[in-house]
């Protein structure tokens, strides 16, 4: 089941970034991300509360409250930058830079999380990281 949501992931990213390119024209790139981050505070407490899980938030320790905290900062840190890149640059050419943080993502987890480095993994961060210089230069 988690590759059909690792699937719709992908496709509802990709379509993130062409409808961000389209709403952020003639706006603040700025204001785009914060209005981006409402929709998505909203759409997420919904699922929530949907869900029944907002009696949860009592539980969740100091430590992965922390972590989530950070998380979010490098998020918030993520999205403004992308939209800011988005709105100068071409989307074709900004769109496979920001997903190499797929091989970065992976680089992280094996040495922060002490993640086993495999062979294919090592084959495939580097044939990403070819295709992201094939397609923006």
């Amino acid at each position: 089941m988690w590759i059909i949501y690792a699937l719709l992931s992908a496709l509802f990213a990709a379509l993130t970034s062409i409808l961000a390119k389209v709403g952020i024209a003639d706006i603040n790139s700025n204001l785009a991300t914060a209005i981006r981050t409402i929709v998505v505070l909203i759409m997420s407490w919904a699922v929530v509360f949907a869900t029944g899980k907002q009696n949860d938030i009592g539980n969740i320790g100091h430590k992965n409250l922390l972590f989530l905290v950070l998380s979010g900062i490098a998020t918030g840190l993520s999205w403004l930058c992308y939209y800011k890149a988005l709105q100068t640059g071409q989307a074709s050419k900004v769109i496979p830079i920001d997903k190499f943080s797929l091989v970065i993502g992976m680089v992280l987890a094996f040495i922060v999380l002490k993640e086993t480095v495999t062979i294919k993994a090592v084959i495939g961060g580097l044939l990403i990281t070819a295709g992201t210089f094939v397609l923006i230069f």
